[in-house]
């Protein structure tokens, strides 16, 4: 047998969706059903749905509304990391202009993406996040800083420990910028980039991209260009 015909795929990502919409569910479900990557292996109506669901079918990710009866979405990521931490949460949600983008990274989400996603960004999302990558929508983060922006947080000029160009890439993860185009930008390599984000996330203690933007929003570092 040749070595193409003795490769194994990958299994799928298993994936739990919790939305009270019911229409709205069984479309996101709908809409992921026809790729083999994915399976959705179950669904839910409310936050406690979400732990009941984790609990007994252990997913890999589930994906998860905000506002929703019962327990909202912030209560139970919270719950889901706490007891699951393995479990992975991209938040999907048709809210931007919220403080529950906030406290939804702050909490632990892996991932925050909105309902008007197409489908293969939705997609490409689930996998991503699978990867262990921190997937946040471009347009929620543009909102979290002028959310934060709004609230005059305190500028400090003591960062850590970190020097100028760390700085600098630090805003413009902040931005939203992914690392091929902050090497694009600064004229440098993706692996230079990687580097200096690895050591960013050490400097501050962090490991994740949302924890990165609530620094530099924190520190006023938004507008550093």
């Amino acid at each position: 047998m040749s070595q193409a015909h003795s490769m194994v795929a990958d299994p799928p990502i298993r994936v739990v969706v919790v939305d009270d919409q019911t229409l709205l569910r069984e479309g996101i479900i709908a809409l992921l059903s026809p790729d083999t990557r994915i399976q959705v292996i179950g669904r839910g109506g409310n936050g406690q749905d979400a732990l009941d669901l984790v609990g007994k079918l252990h997913p890999d990710i589930i994906l998860i509304d905000i506002r929703m009866p019962v327990m909202d979405g912030i209560q139970a990521i919270r719950e889901i990391k706490a007891r699951w931490p393995a479990v992975r949460v991209i938040i999907l949600t048709s809210f931007i202009y919220d403080g529950y983008v906030v406290e939804g990274l702050m909490v632990g989400a892996d991932g925050y993406l909105l309902k008007d996603a197409t489908p293969a960004a939705l997609a490409a999302g689930i996998i991503a996040v699978a990867n262990g990558e921190q997937v946040i929508d471009p347009g929620v983060t543009r909102q979290v800083v002028e959310l934060l922006s709004k609230q005059r947080p305190e500028q400090s000029q003591v960062y850590d420990g970190l020097t100028p160009r760390e700085l600098q890439m630090l805003a413009m993860l902040a931005r939203g910028l992914a690392a091929k185009e902050i090497a694009h930008e600064l004229g440098v390599s993706e692996k230079t980039v990687r580097n200096h984000v690895s050591n960013i996330y050490r400097k501050l203690g962090i490991y994740d991209r949302s924890q990165a933007v609530l620094y530099a929003i924190k520190k006023g570092l938004v507008a550093i260009e």
